[in-house]
């Protein structure tokens, strides 16, 4: 199942709920690799590592979402990653969620100062946005991991 809204002026997300029904077990390599020349002892895998048991702690409560935009880019969210959103989890201070504000999507740093929240883009070309009265508002989910290319 896939849903597609229109966030702010210049961002969309795609979301997409999860097939928790299919096994995803790959190759888990026993120990640490260094980012320098590997050990020929360690040349075999030990164990499986099933993604899905691995990223989702709530199967009925998590979605997977493709961002599009740079709003969020110095939290390292890059436009064509993939977002994992858990609605089940209560958002606290400097939580990066996915919230709806005025009836559309939208991924940004959740700040909590006392009764006030403000929505923080995590990129200088956007400006944060002071949730007010006037706002219809409310947190999607939270978003749990990004995974993108290097």
């Amino acid at each position: 199942m896939t849903r597609f809204r229109r966030i702010d002026n210049n961002v969309t997300l795609t979301i997409y709920s999860p097939d928790f029904e299919t096994p995803l077990e790959l190759p888990l390599h026993h120990s640490l690799l260094a980012a320098g020349f590997p050990s020929p002892a360690d040349d075999y895998m030990e164990a499986s590592l099933d993604l899905n048991k691995h990223l989702v702690q709530n199967t009925s409560a998590t979605f997977f979402a493709r961002v599009k935009g740079h709003s969020m880019e110095d939290a390292g969210i890059y436009e064509g990653d993939i977002i994992i959103v858990d609605r089940s989890k209560e958002v606290r201070n400097n939580d990066i969620a996915v919230c709806i504000i005025n009836g559309e999507f939208t991924v940004k740093r959740i700040c909590i100062n006392g009764d006030k929240i403000t929505f923080k883009p995590e990129s200088d070309a956007f400006k944060p946005v002071q949730i007010t009265e006037a706002h219809q508002f409310m947190v999607w989910g939270l978003v749990t991991y990004i995974i993108h290319k290097p």
